[in-house]
């Protein structure tokens, strides 16, 4: 089996399976279809360590990401333990494929003040405009007062928000469901949203919460490009919606938030993850120490 072949059975083995989210398995997808073009499409048998670290050198050549380079490590790791299980392969020369270590970097957070005064500006200006102000409004309220991820924001129906109990239900990385609450403002966003906003919106019978210019179900690019023109000057430089998300685990865990209690509002699968943002409240407290103690 050549190596093209294989890598759509895995990506469907991905999809069906291990029910990873479609963006994985897209960018999985993208790596292996690379890897094929660069070894000449050659069966699975052909493949060995040498040719997959070579494929890799490329890589780091042309200047990949740290990060880039250790998901497409996964991506073959991954490909070849699953052709060796399912006996398509004699052995796995991915086994001893080593992923380059993926740098630090703390997320970009706004501070609680800062961000106060740019929701009351976007619900200022929501009082006087138009549905898409409202709209708008509403997203950025529910992206930082939930701290759900851009995808779970566009994917939200009618039926998930529970405005009466200030939650929502989103359906998170590998399909799982989990139910988030929200505080008083996002509330008050969303229903000013659904009675005057998005009925001057709604282009036919769609179920989707957030609309986008034609009507239908928002996109991610337009929350993107919302956040961007919005929370960008708050962070110093380019923002997209994972920075509000970014800002709501932060604000939580100064707030005195347990860090397990962080995880499940943030739909983590290991706490691990999450402790990054224990990290970014740590430099918050030293900058803090800097400025004000007498003898820091």
């Amino acid at each position: 089996m050549r190596i093209s072949e294989a890598a759509e059975r895995y990506a469907a083995h991905l999809a069906d399976v291990r029910r990873l989210a479609p963006a994985t398995v897209r960018a999985y997808r993208a790596d292996l279809a690379d890897l094929s073009a660069a070894a000449g499409d050659v069966v699975l048998a052909d493949v060995d360590l040498e040719l997959l670290r070579e494929w890799l050198w490329l890589a780091v050549k042309r200047g990949d990401a740290k990060s880039t380079l250790a998901r497409r490590t996964a991506a073959v790791r991954g490909l070849f333990a699953w052709a060796h299980e399912e006996g398509l392969t004699a052995a796995d020369p991915a086994l001893r494929l080593v992923a380059p270590k993926r740098g630090r970097t703390l997320p970009r957070v706004a501070t609680a003040d800062a961000l106060r005064e740019l929701l009351d500006a976007a619900r200022a200006a929501a009082d006087e405009g138009d549905g898409r102000a409202l709209r708008d409004a509403a997203i950025l309220e529910l992206l930082y007062g939930a701290g759900i991820r851009v995808s779970e924001l566009c994917g939200l129906d009618l039926d998930d928000l529970d405005l009466a109990g200030r939650t929502v239900r989103v359906l998170g990385k590998g399909s799982k469901e989990r139910v988030v609450p929200f505080g008083a403002p996002a509330a008050h966003a969303l229903e000013a949203y659904l009675v005057r906003g998005r009925p001057s919106l709604v282009a036919h019978g769609t179920r989707a919460v957030f609309l986008g210019a034609r009507g239908g179900r928002i996109g991610a690019r337009a929350v993107y490009d919302l956040v961007a023109r919005t929370v960008g000057p708050l962070v110093g430089g380019s923002a997209g919606p994972h920075a509000l998300r970014h800002s709501a685990a932060t604000h939580l865990l100064d707030g005195g938030a347990d860090l397990r209690a962080v995880q499940e509002l943030l739909g983590h699968a290991s706490l691990g993850t999450t402790q990054i943002y224990t990290h970014v409240s740590a430099e918050r407290l030293a900058a803090a120490y800097r400025l004000a103690h007498p003898r820091a």
